[in-house]
Order: C-alpha cells, then sequence, then structure tokens
C-alpha cells in the first residue's frame, strides 16, 4: 500500500471509527427519550383504566363499548385509545430489551424495532458524546476497521489490475 493510500486509509478508518463510537451514545438518548414517551403514555393509560374502573369496566370492556357506539367520534376514540394503548405496551416491551442488553449491543436491539417517533425525534435533536465506555470503544474499534477496509479495498483492487498488466507486458513474444 503507497503512502498516500495509507493515509487515506487511516483517514477512512479513523471517521469510520468516530461515527461508529456514537451508536452507543445515540442508543442512551433513544432510552431517555421512550422513557419520557413511556412515562406521558402511561398517564393517559392508566386514566383510561381508572374512568373504565369507575364504570365498572376492564380495559377490554371499555374498549369494545367504544368499539360498539353508534357516533362515529366514540368509535374513532376508541381506535385512537387502542393505539394508544398498543404503543405504549411496545415502548415499554423495547425498553425492557434495551435495559437487558448488553452495552454493546443496544445499538442492535434498538435498530430492530426503534419507534419512528422517537428514532426520528432523537435523530433530530442527537448531541454527539465522547464514547467513554467499552461499548464507544468497541463501536470505534468496528468502525476504524470497516473505514479502513472501505477505503483500502479500490486501491488494492487497482493494485491487483496494475500487477497483472505489468505481468503481461513482462512475458516474451515468440
Amino acid at each position: 500500500m503507497g503512502q498516500i493510500a495509507r493515509i487515506i486509509a487511516i483517514a477512512a478508518g479513523l471517521a469510520g471509527g468516530t461515527v461508529f463510537s456514537q451508536a452507543p451514545e445515540f442508543a442512551q438518548q433513544y432510552r431517555q427519550r421512550i422513557g419520557g414517551a413511556i412515562d406521558e403514555l402511561r398517564i393517559i393509560v392508566e386514566d383510561f383504566n381508572r374512568q373504565a374502573a369507575q364504570h365498572h369496566l376492564d380495559r377490554r370492556q371499555a374498549l369494545n363499548a367504544y368499539a360498539q357506539s353508534s357516533d362515529d367520534f366514540l368509535r374513532d376514540r376508541g381506535v385512537s385509545m387502542q393505539s394508544t394503548i398498543t404503543r405504549y405496551e411496545a415502548l415499554q416491551s423495547q425498553q425492557l430489551k434495551l435495559g437487558t442488553a448488553a452495552s454493546v449491543a443496544k445499538p442492535f436491539v434498538l435498530l430492530r424495532n426503534a419507534d419512528d417517533v422517537v428514532f426520528a425525534n432523537t435523530w433530530r435533536d442527537f448531541v454527539p458524546g465522547v464514547p467513554m465506555s467499552f461499548a464507544g470503544l468497541v463501536w470505534g474499534v468496528i468502525g476504524f476497521a470497516g473505514g479502513w477496509v472501505v477505503a483500502a479495498l479500490p486501491g488494492l483492487g487497482a493494485r491487483r489490475i496494475i500487477r497483472r498488466r505489468g505481468a503481461y507486458r513482462q512475458v516474451p513474444r515468440a
């Protein structure tokens, strides 16, 4: 590998390492946002459950009452409440998975089934952090290696082509 190619590969490795080292920080900021979303949804869901109980209904019965209403507004309100409950339960499940995952694996857990709204808002407000954790180091090394490989592969391919052409030229003609 030539000197310029080495410099490019190192620069690409450093860029990749810098970018990938942010994955655990992004996962942490996502976890904080998901916690806030769960806290707010909990208030709504518990209020719904409490109101249903005041009328001697459980959650399912209250949702069925909405669904069976002849009023379009009430039926739509029931669908909306069911969506809120479903999202609340999905976020709780994801929070549990993120909380029990190894720190290095949290970015993978997040990407597997991230909530679109929370993910978009986390991305919008993301503030990079200095990775002072083992997970940040691991992701930084992965990114460095990936950046190095991405930068080095085209150079290695070009080198092979040049060598082959040179070998053909050195073969004596009969």
